[in-house]
């Protein structure tokens, strides 16, 4: 399925498992649901797989966990991760630090802007801890103008900001970055899926609230 253009103004993030028929579909569409209303029209969701099973539509328990969070799971296809797929990507969200390295073999000038899931979830939210504290600097505030140009801009200077605080959100163990995969494996390991990633997408999401341009 040929996806249509993002306009120059929407944040482009891709979404990258193994399959994409498990972990990458739920986070393409519940952080497309939730973006959506944080910022109309201010982002275009897609994922892709490392190894995809094209054109396979998204798991059946994965797709009921889309369903529960409020996001459509129809339509979907599985595709296979290329260069051309992550050109003009703004941020690139794997489910596991393997994922990220693969994103990185096909195009290394991601590497500041490839990130888990997970990872980058816990930047935010030092970040809007940080942003809560009375005196603490904060992001750059929108300049006005064009709402979703302003976005855009916020978005696109996030990773450098996420980065600087990587330091502070390091977890105890580093399998604590990853989303585990639970393709052919029992219902138990898509609730542990859920467990892993659902936070992780909230989190983004209030992250996008919080500093929706005016």
């Amino acid at each position: 399925m040929q996806l249509p253009e993002p306009a120059p103004a929407q944040v482009r993030i891709l979404t990258v498992c193994t399959g994409n028929i498990c972990r990458s579909p739920v986070a393409e569409r519940l952080l497309q649901a939730g973006l959506d209303q944080a910022v109309p029209g201010g982002f275009t969701v897609t994922s892709a797989g490392t190894r995809a099973l094209v054109g396979e539509p998204i798991q059946p328990p994965s797709a009921d966990i889309v369903r529960t969070f409020g996001g459509n799971a129809e339509g979907f296809a599985a595709r296979q991760l290329t260069s051309k797929i992550l050109r003009g990507v703004d941020l690139v969200l794997t489910m596991t630090s393997g994922h990220r390295g693969e994103v990185l073999q096909l195009d290394a000038s991601l590497l500041k802007r490839t990130f888990t899931i997970r990872e980058f979830a816990r930047m935010l939210d030092v970040l809007d801890d940080r942003a809560a504290t009375p005196g603490a600097s904060v992001a750059p505030t929108h300049d006005g103008g064009d709402r979703l140009a302003s976005n855009a801009a916020f978005w696109r200077g996030l990773p450098a900001r996420a980065a600087a605080v990587r330091h502070l959100s390091l977890p105890a163990d580093s399998s604590e970055n990853d989303i585990i995969d639970p393709y052919r494996r029992s219902l138990d390991v898509y609730r542990q899926m859920e467990d892993e990633l659902a936070p992780a997408i909230v989190s983004i999401l209030r992250h996008a609230r919080l500093n929706a341009p005016a």
